[in-house]
């Protein structure tokens, strides 16, 4: 699938509305996710059938060029197949009628999607963990959900409904006037619509194309640098010489309480057992029910308070200094794991580099990993060896500065702004660009003088091959190379 490029002058952003279904209009909704699901489960079983057949193939000792041949991924191959099978096959022949092409087109998008994160990830071409191969979605566990990128859709006059294909026109709980004003004056356009249930409601996101005019920021002139941390979860400091902080809120911690009885209850059910074949039961899923509502609020309080601060800062500051921080990397202290996570690092960087960027235009840089913000004084800039964590106040043995850890930190990060204008500095989301500052001395950085070696092994299931990209279409010329899957 092609990806969406938007014009000049516009944005893609997401409209979000909580939907107000009847009992048929509901049931319609969970139709279209499970055929979605249904049709997820076909691609996966149809690909993967070829690779077990060519492995029993080898174990008899088949040639290579006699071979079942492997049975393509693409987004146009499953979907010619599937229109094949749907009508003899026993398991859509009956009911496929009943919903919308696009629940199917969902299912066997993302199977694709799936196999070509699984090929990248098995040849090196895609960053982060190791994905593995893509498995059968259960019923019972199945995120429900379901795209439409075709047909009607569209928001009704009135502002209080939404009208998809074959689900017609369905209620919601808050007025939609916001994105039905654009969609009159012309300046949105609507692209795609999914419909997902959560935590016992159905919401409906529309990704819209948007006409954004810049808005100036209040202070263009002033640079600001942001300390993230978990006592205070941001320290601000600008050019301007004003310090602000912004206080935790800790919104799981506050839970826990709530949280431990939600999940005690959840343990004296009977749950799920993959090793005996044991289903829950239903006072087990009505209990897991209410702890995945304590969890919901937890991450809707969580992304208000990170809304509200990230459009503050973008709104204010002409240059916003921040942190490359390797929050992956944190997460591995267990001590400190719940309390990162809560704060949101990653999340406080992502929106500030859109809404900078979208919004007003302004300048974001992301400060060296290595670079000693907390280490260096930021009045006479000498660097410390050591700086243990506990340490809360910085005092500097060349000029006597005493002053808090994090307010330091987040003064040297706004210094950096300054040297960006002369040197050049890595824009935050940029992949081209240089870093703000690279490995500067007085850095506790350790690096290997050697790479560390690869583990070797045949794998799970001996040496069977399998092209990295299959054919996109029947005629289409397959890949040389081969790629190891086992």
């Amino acid at each position: 699938m092609k990806k969406f490029r938007p014009q000049p002058g516009f944005v893609v952003q997401a409209y979000r509305f909580a939907l107000d279904p009847n009992a048929a209009q509901e049931s319609a909704l969970r139709s279209h996710c499970g055929a979605a699901r249904a049709a997820y489960n076909w691609a996966v079983g149809w690909v993967t059938a070829s690779w077990w057949q060519r492995r029993a193939e080898e174990t008899y000792g088949v040639a290579g060029a006699e071979l079942t041949e492997w049975r393509p991924w693409s987004l146009p191959s499953l979907r010619k197949e599937f229109n094949q099978a749907k009508k003899t096959d026993p398991r859509f022949a009956a009911w496929w009628e009943e919903n919308s092409k696009e629940a199917y087109n969902t299912g066997l998008a993302n199977a694709s999607a799936a196999f070509d994160n699984y090929a990248k990830s098995k040849n090196g071409k895609r960053k982060g963990a190791r994905i593995g191969a893509p498995r059968f979605k259960p019923k019972r566990k199945a995120r429900l959900s379901c795209r439409f990128t075709t047909g009607t859709i569209r928001l009704d006059a009135g502002g209080r409904h939404v009208t998809l294909p074959r689900l017609g026109a369905i209620r919601t709980h808050e007025s939609t006037g916001g994105l039905l004003a654009r969609i009159m004056a012309g300046t949105a356009r609507i692209l795609s619509a999914t419909v997902r249930h959560e935590c016992g409601r159905w919401f409906a996101s529309f990704q819209v194309e948007v006409k954004r005019d810049l808005v100036r920021v209040t202070r263009p002139q002033v640079a600001v640098g942001i300390d993230l941390g978990i006592k205070t979860l941001a320290v601000m400091a600008d050019s301007a010489g004003e310090i602000r902080e912004v206080p935790n809120p800790r919104h799981l911690s506050t839970a826990l309480k709530q949280l431990r009885r939600a999940s005690r209850a959840v343990s004296r059910r009977r749950g799920p057992d993959q090793r005996i074949g044991q289903k829950p039961s239903r006072r087990w899923e009505k209990a897991n029910a209410r702890r995945n509502k304590v969890h919901h609020r937890v991450a809707n309080l969580r992304a208000d308070a990170l809304h509200k601060l990230t459009t503050s800062v973008a709104g204010e500051y002409g240059t916003v200094v921040i942190e490359d921080l390797n929050v992956a990397g944190m997460v591995k202290n267990r001590r400190l794991a719940r309390h990162i996570a809560d704060a949101g690092f990653g999340e406080i960087r992502r929106r500030l580099t859109y809404k900078t960027r979208q919004r007003h235009a302004t300048r974001i840089i992301a400060a060296d990993r290595w670079f000693p913000s907390s280490k260096t004084c930021s009045g006479c800039g000498t660097v410390k060896a050591k700086l243990p964590l506990h340490v809360r106040t910085y005092a500097c043995d060349a000029c006597g500065l005493v002053i808090d850890r994090d307010t330091n930190a987040a003064r040297n990060l706004a210094a950096l702004a300054a040297a960006a204008c002369t040197t050049g500095t890595g824009v935050a989301g940029d992949q081209d660009t240089a870093p703000a500052v690279s490995k500067p001395r007085g850095a506790d950085h350790k690096t290997r003088t050697t790479r560390p070696r690869r583990k070797t092994g045949t794998g799970r299931a001996g040496g069977a091959t399998l092209p990295h990209q299959q054919q996109k279409e029947a005629g289409d010329r397959p890949q040389a190379e081969p790629l190891k899957l086992w």
